[in-house]
Parts: structure tokens; sequence; C-alpha cells
């Protein structure tokens, strides 16, 4: 289950993209997510994902 506060699920999903997976479609497909609503949350709050990071920033 991932947070729904988006401050508390950009830390979660930095640190998923960190230390376990090569890329945002990665973990999408394997926590079961929708990549679009999850760029949508974390966009309301400025942040974009830099795939050449593998971060949001």
């Amino acid at each position: 289950m991932i947070p729904k506060d988006p401050v508390m699920l950009l830390s979660f999903v930095n640190l998923k993209l960190r230390d376990f997976y090569p890329s945002l479609d990665a973990l999408c497909d394997d926590l079961d997510v929708d990549r679009q609503e999850l760029t949508d949350k974390l966009s309301g709050i400025n942040y974009v994902y830099d795939s050449d990071k593998n971060q949001f920033v």
C-alpha cells in the first residue's frame, strides 16, 4: 500500500526508485499502481519524473 499524502508519497516513491526499481514503469508494474495517477498526484506538488535520474525532482 502506498501513502495517500503527496509529500509522503514522494518520499516513498523516490526511496523505492533509488533502492529497488530501475524505472518508474517497473515500480508501477510491481506495485500495481497507475502511472498516470501517480505522476498527476506528484505534479500537484510540483514534482516531475526525471528518467535520467530515476527520481521525481
